[in-house]
């Protein structure tokens, strides 16, 4: 079994310059900190427009010393591919090849890239650091943002529909691995991204990604916040690896628990003060009946 990944045997390598360009509080500085260490040096990042490429920086300046393509929005695992193929051209295919977009980039305008990307069998890494709405650009709403909450584009009851759920889409495409992971838990994302590297093929992380900006909270409540979804059992953190879904980390250990309300976590955050109380008492059944299926099937 591997050893699990503690502050103290960190990588201590940083590929994140200390100055960049996110916010206050911005989870995705958290992500791509860590991320990066897993990845590690020898690696090629593929970026669409994203609150991504606002951290790195513009020509000629960059937070991050990897090397760094900046591609078109609907783009970016089509990029990817080019990159393994230009790389293989040259002999260089112990290069890691990292795509990293945001839910925008990801579920919406970059979806038919990637699952084209994954049917193909293409050996990259996607990473998606969902921060549940268009940020970079405003504030609008994205496949991912979840029912009820307000942006700039749905400003009075919230959006309508359900979040998207990208990784089911991604893993019905048959590919070896499929992980979540969360800002608030990196040593967490860290470990799957390790996993991820020893896997050939596609695979596809999806990161829950707190953003204060656009969420409307205090910076400094990041990485409470993005436990709290945890803690809720509105975010799951698990992996599925050769088809076998498994919950990990701190969302395996609230099997057979009691998990905090649902509201505690809306009620931390300001895009969510449309929700009505019969919403929020809907959402905490489904929830309910999820956890209960959890219980059931791995409570033993």
């Amino acid at each position: 079994m591997t050893e699990k990944t503690t502050i103290l045997n960190l990588s201590e390598d940083e590929l994140v310059h200390p100055g960049n360009r996110a916010c206050a509080g911005c989870g995705l500085s958290i992500v791509y900190r860590i991320g990066l260490k897993a990845l590690g040096r020898d690696t090629i990042l593929v970026v669409p427009p994203s609150c991504l490429t606002v951290l790195q920086g513009l020509y000629p300046i960059a937070a991050t010393q990897l090397p760094c393509l900046n591609v078109t929005f609907a783009s970016t695992a089509a990029a990817a591919t080019g990159v393994l193929g230009a790389l293989k051209a040259q002999g260089r295919e112990s290069t890691l090849v990292a795509a990293w977009a945001g839910d925008g980039g990801t579920s919406d305008i970059g979806i038919q890239a990637l699952s084209g990307a994954c049917e193909r069998g293409e050996n990259f890494i996607f990473i998606c650091y969902d921060n549940e709405a268009y940020m970079n650009t405003g504030v609008q709403r994205s496949g991912t943002t979840p029912q009820g909450v307000i942006t700039t584009t749905t400003p009075f009851s919230g959006k309508s529909q359900k979040k998207k759920d990208v990784p089911s889409i991604i893993a019905a495409h048959g590919i070896d691995y499929v992980a979540t992971a969360s800002a608030a838990y990196p040593l967490d994302l860290y470990d799957k991204i390790v996993k991820a590297k020893t896997m050939n093929g596609p695979k596809y992380i999806h990161i829950h990604t707190p953003c204060p900006a656009g969420w409307g909270f205090n910076p400094r409540f990041t990485v409470k916040i993005g436990k709290l979804a945890v803690e809720t059992g509105l975010y799951d953190l698990y992996e599925i690896e050769n088809n076998k879904w498994r919950l990990t980390g701190a969302s395996k250990k609230l099997i057979g628990k009691k998990r905090t309300p649902v509201n505690e976590y809306f009620n931390t955050q300001n895009r969510f003060k449309a929700l009505s109380d019969e919403q929020i008492s809907d959402i905490q059944k489904e929830v309910d009946i999820k956890w209960q299926s959890y219980d059931e099937t791995y409570g033993n």
